[in-house]
């Protein structure tokens, strides 16, 4: 599918699902999600090898059975985030439950930076949109590129019509916004459990190593900003859970690269955890080990760089 057609029925898809009833949208992404499911695609293979690590004591049956839960959770993710143009602030509040909320009211209150730092579990999309409808503050964010660039630009306007300010991953000018961003008191939301550059901080994570993003540690070191990490789950209710975490502090002692590494290790173990306590809401589609990286490089090699792993 070239990528024009790709992005025009990705509007006409986003555009339908806003206008279905909101029992009609779960439905549909329940169906679709067991279809993907079942086809046993490149990205639920990976997101079942991902959850072996999670959960080791896990046998074929049961990662299965996480595996169709968390394809269920990552469309409801999308039912969820298509629909979220047409609901109204009121509905975006009811939409969201959070545990130590006080956390982060009194972060806000202080006129201080915060850095949100989650991993890629639950409606992050969501919770963005709660942020901005709750406080005052402006909120900042980070947004891969995607292809087509039709798609990229609906998903930033998107944003954009929550209340967020989006700035491109690439580039190379998203670090000196965000830092000038916390220095005027504002918020920074950053999905930092996939490294999407070339100098990613290397971590312990579920026993083995991985690269996480080092921005959120250093943007903390650079501005005095609270870095403060953030949970997010689905229960059985239409309501998005939420949990603030205490922040993670700036070591005394070490240089600012020991410093970093501190830091970006303890949002690990801090992710980690979340992702074990709900692991069928970690969309996580996408190799993020290193021993899974390097394999992928070595599948690219022997194909001559051709293939759909190449893409």
């Amino acid at each position: 599918m070239n990528e024009r057609l790709a992005g025009t029925l990705y509007g006409l898809g986003w555009s339908a699902v806003q206008r279905l009833p909101e029992p009609a949208a779960a439905a549909l992404g329940r169906r679709i999600a067991d279809t993907a499911w079942r086809r046993r695609g490149t990205g639920v293979r990976q997101l079942e090898a991902n959850l072996a690590r999670v959960v080791p004591d896990a046998g074929p049956d049961r990662l299965r059975a996480l595996s169709r839960a968390g394809m269920r959770s990552y469309l409801r993710y999308w039912m969820e985030s298509f629909r979220l143009p047409v609901w109204s602030p009121a509905r975006i509040r009811a939409g969201v439950a959070v545990e130590n909320f006080r956390t982060l009211a009194d972060a806000v209150e202080s006129d201080r930076g915060i850095i949100l730092a989650l991993p890629h579990l639950a409606n992050w999309d969501l919770a963005g949109a709660f942020l901005t409808t709750t406080f005052s503050v402006r909120l900042t964010t980070v947004a891969e590129r995607l292809k087509p660039e039709s798609v990229y630009d609906r998903f930033v306007a998107h944003r954009e019509s929550l209340g967020m300010e989006v700035l491109p991953h690439s580039g190379g000018e998203a670090f000196g916004t965000l830092a000038r961003r916390l220095r005027k008191g504002g918020m920074v939301a950053l999905v930092a459990d996939r490294d999407l550059s070339a100098s990613g901080v290397e971590v312990k994570f579920f026993g083995e190593t991985a690269r996480m993003p080092g921005g959120p540690a250093l943007l903390a070191q650079h501005t005095g900003a609270l870095l403060l990490p953030a949970t997010l789950w689905y229960d059985e209710t239409p309501v998005l859970r939420a949990r603030v975490e205490p922040p993670v502090e700036v070591p005394a002692a070490g240089t600012r690269a020991e410093r970093g590494r501190a830091m970006t290790q303890e949002l690990a173990d801090r992710f980690a955890a979340s992702i074990a306590a709900h692991p069928q809401d970690w969309h996580m589609l996408q190799p993020l080990w290193s021993a899974d990286l390097a394999a992928r490089e070595r599948r690219r090699a022997a194909a001559g760089g051709t293939g759909p792993e190449a893409r």
